[in-house]
């Protein structure tokens, strides 16, 4: 898991990656791909 100030980068990494929303941090998360992951805040 990465912590990123921008995750509009690792969003475009991958077309399965979605953006979510949990307890005020912003994570990327692919459930094809596992490797993708990140979080914000």
């Amino acid at each position: 898991m990465k912590v990123r100030s921008s995750l509009k980068s690792l969003k475009s990494r991958d077309r399965n990656c979605r953006i979510v929303r949990r307890k005020g941090r912003v994570y990327v998360i692919n459930k094809v791909n596992r490797r993708f992951k990140a979080r914000q805040g």
